[in-house]
């Protein structure tokens, strides 16, 4: 059963043009009010650093090799576009270079998070890590978070067609499956790396040349679904590697979405977690391996209130809060 509860269509549809695969999109605008505050308590003047609520690093306790936000682009310099020793395809927008390999963010346990992905951004929520729709924001806005000490996650999709997308007409039809259950969306073959691999790197060198400093693919257990196509575990074993390949290569951090069943043989391959509603289907324990490895659960709940899954997810080290299922600005944290 696939649980993804937090689909939006922007608020215009993008060009369709096959190859704008590096576009800036622009943000969304008009995200719900709510009389109270995006986290949930009366609104007040938003801090401008990080905060130092428990389970978050402070800048001057910060654990060995964690790095710490650059007062630029994140990550250290790189090779120019397209040139001898950068992954970085000639044409990518200049100013946001990929850190070098071995040097990218590492999330731990704890860290507060904000996961938005539907409307204008509100950057006002006082927390570390923001999760946000790659198409949709622009550099700009991931350069106005890390200005605040936010590190910052490229939601984009990696499992299934959407039509709206700005490169929908690159993926063939032959690459198109079944109906996901959302509108204009189906699932991928993802057998035919050969083709989506290219399709995929692309995506994520739109993360990288944004500027942000990980990536979260979503809709990546379709071995489990109906897919239209006949998928093994060992299909999306390869597939879900290759995504962590294409991430690391450019210095991205990646998470593991659900995907429970593969969690002990993907663990090594993803720097953390993101889960929906592993409280309300008694399935947290079976995520905690990423906290016991060091690694970040960034991990949501829909229907329960806090006061049912904030003991357990505390005492299990994930980082939860509760979210509405359009993922707009609103969240009430554990």
């Amino acid at each position: 059963m696939n649980r993804r509860n937090h689909r939006h269509l922007p608020a215009a549809l993008a060009l369709a043009t096959a190859t704008a695969l590096l576009v800036s999109s622009c943000s969304s605008s008009g995200s719900e009010d709510d009389q109270d505050s995006a986290d949930g308590t009366p609104s007040n003047s938003p801090a401008a650093t990080a905060p130092s609520t428990p389970g978050t690093p402070d800048p001057s306790t910060t654990e060995p090799g964690t790095p710490t936000p650059a007062p630029t682009a994140p990550g250290t310099t790189a090779p120019a576009p397209g040139t001898p020793g950068s992954s970085t395809p000639p044409g990518t927008p200049p100013g946001n270079p990929a850190p070098p390999a071995g040097a990218r963010w590492q999330p731990t346990p704890g860290l507060a998070w904000q996961w938005q992905l539907g409307g204008g951004v509100d950057q006002s929520v006082d927390v570390p890590v923001y999760d946000i729709d790659g198409f949709e924001n622009d550099a700009s806005v991931v350069a106005a978070l890390h200005a605040k000490g936010r590190k910052v996650i490229c939601y984009i999709n990696a499992g299934s067609w959407e039509d709206f997308r700005p490169d929908s007409a690159a993926f063939a039809k032959s690459l198109q499956g079944s109906d996901t259950g959302w509108k204009g969306e189906k699932w991928f073959d993802i057998r035919k790396l050969d083709q989506l691999k290219p399709l995929m790197a692309a995506r994520f060198d739109m993360c990288r040349s944004k500027g942000f400093d990980a990536v979260e693919p979503d809709t990546i257990e379709a071995y489990n679904q109906n897919s239209g196509f006949p998928l093994t575990p060992d299909d999306q074993l390869k597939y879900n590697r290759m995504l962590a390949q294409l991430a690391h290569e450019r210095g991205l951090a990646i998470g593991l979405k659900n995907d429970l069943d593969q969690i002990p043989a993907l663990l090594p391959d993803f720097d953390f977690a993101v889960n929906e509603e592993c409280a309300q289907f008694d399935e947290c324990d079976r995520v905690a391996p990423f906290v016991k490895a060091g690694k970040a659960v960034f991990h949501v709940e829909y229907k329960l209130d806090t006061d049912q899954f904030c003991g357990k997810a505390k005492s299990l080290g994930f980082s939860s809060m509760r979210k509405k299922l359009e993922l707009n600005a609103w969240r009430k944290p554990c």
